[in-house]
């Protein structure tokens, strides 16, 4: 998808610079089938915790080389010396509770695609499946849970994972095309609807 170059085109108005309104334009809210790519958004949502969305897109760079790629096989098995690693790096957010949860989340997140078969089977049951399509007009409609990321956060949650509350759950739908959440003049609202 090329990104439109007019600078009047409508976008969601939290795409503020040149990286968000890259993630917008191609990423945000559109449907994920691929069980790293969901593996990533699930720990950089629980990254985001607390600090701005553009704090991590900086970093999402730095995170991947950090987390070898996002492959939860390899992250489950990051011991104390790699915690230490992870936290002299300047690159990625510097929390021990998180990092600490994403390799928790990486040891919880084999058995889940195990039971399913992947985790993109398991995790797009919150929605029955297929996007939610939402039609909102301004940013400030946006809701920031619903009653499919209570549950997602709380399935979550039973099995283990950290930094999953219902928030950053609806961000994570959000982000993977769960739901759409663009509002319906931005540009991307029926591209993604499709």
């Amino acid at each position: 998808m090329q990104a439109p170059k007019d600078e009047a085109v409508i976008r969601c108005a939290w795409a503020r610079n040149d990286l968000a309104r890259e993630y917008h334009d191609r990423e945000w809210g559109v449907p994920l089938h691929d069980d790293r790519a969901f593996f990533e958004f699930l720990i950089l949502e629980g990254a985001q915790a607390g600090l701005s969305w553009d704090t991590i897109l900086k970093k999402r760079d730095n995170y991947r080389l950090a987390f070898d790629g996002f492959d939860p096989k390899k992250v489950a098995r990051y011991d104390r010396r790699k915690v230490k690693s992870l936290l002299g790096n300047a690159g990625i957010v510097r929390n021990r509770l998180k990092i600490s949860s994403t390799i928790q989340n990486a040891k919880v997140f084999m058995p889940v695609q195990e039971e399913y078969g992947s985790f993109d089977r398991y995790i797009w049951r919150f929605v029955g499946g297929k996007p939610r399509a939402n039609g909102w007009k301004t940013i400030g409609k946006v809701p920031s849970r619903s009653a499919e990321s209570d549950a997602m956060s709380q399935d979550l949650k039973e099995r283990g994972f950290k930094f999953v509350g219902t928030t950053i759950c609806y961000a994570f739908m959000q982000g993977t095309g769960m739901v759409n959440d663009h509002i319906v003049d931005c540009f991307r609202y029926r591209q993604v609807s499709r």
